[in-house]
């Protein structure tokens, strides 16, 4: 285990923790006996966990961002896939308790198990640190992940993309307002589509402003799509 806990830049005072952390439920069915128990409960726990410490980061950094969005983004950070990515990230795969069955069918590399496993592992450090080292792994892992493929992401080009998968779109970005002294001055921005506001964003530059609102704009038509 402690090749894992170096992953997670934590060491855990009571061991027995992230064991139940990592024992998936056809382990613990096959060793009843022997008193194991499955990480489901502790999967329970580490889900609210991490839609917490998510929301409460996008709401702090995102202060453009309308409600609808928070949610869309906030679902999108901790989906399955997000969280596959950290479960390869700590090559969790290796450290599961499984069945033998399930270990025998690829259990192992199931997105489903290593998901759970992961938010398992969350609740687990919470349970043994508190909330401070289950935050960090968060923001580690996740936050600031999705900050950095952010920060080398296009929105204005992605947006552009989007509505050209229909004829006769026109995407226009407006200058609303600044605010601030010019050494610091915050920049605002729509973006319209057909004349239509579908965005807003704010920028320590007028670029930053308009990357931001078509950030918006994506995660608005997107959220309609579905």
């Amino acid at each position: 285990m402690q090749a894992l806990e170096e992953k997670l830049g934590y060491t855990f005072r009571d061991p027995a923790l992230l064991d139940n952390a990592l024992t998936h439920s056809s382990y613990a069915n096959e060793n009843r006996a022997a008193g194991a128990q499955s990480n489901e409960r502790l999967e329970f726990l580490g889900d609210s966990i991490l839609g917490m410490v998510t929301a409460d980061y996008l709401y702090r950094t995102h202060p453009d961002l309308p409600e609808g969005d928070l949610t869309r983004t906030r679902a999108a950070l901790v989906c399955e896939e997000s969280l596959v990515e950290v479960a390869q990230a700590w090559g969790l795969g290796q450290f599961l308790k499984l069945g033998r069955g399930e270990n025998a069918g690829g259990g192992r590399t199931r997105p489903s198990i290593q998901a759970d496993a992961v938010e398992a592992v969350l609740a687990a450090v919470f349970l043994d640190g508190g909330i401070a080292p289950a935050r960090q792994i968060i923001q580690t892992y996740i936050l600031d992940a999705e900050a950095e493929r952010g920060r080398n992401r296009d929105y204005k080009t992605a947006l552009q993309e989007l509505v050209q998968r229909e004829s006769g779109q026109v995407l226009r970005y407006c200058l609303v307002g600044s605010s601030g002294p010019d050494h610091a001055k915050v920049f605002a921005v729509e973006v319209e589509l057909n004349g239509n506001t579908v965005g807003r964003g704010q920028g320590h530059s007028k670029k930053e402003a308009e990357q931001n609102a078509a950030r918006a704009a994506i995660a608005a038509l997107e959220g309609k799509g579905k």
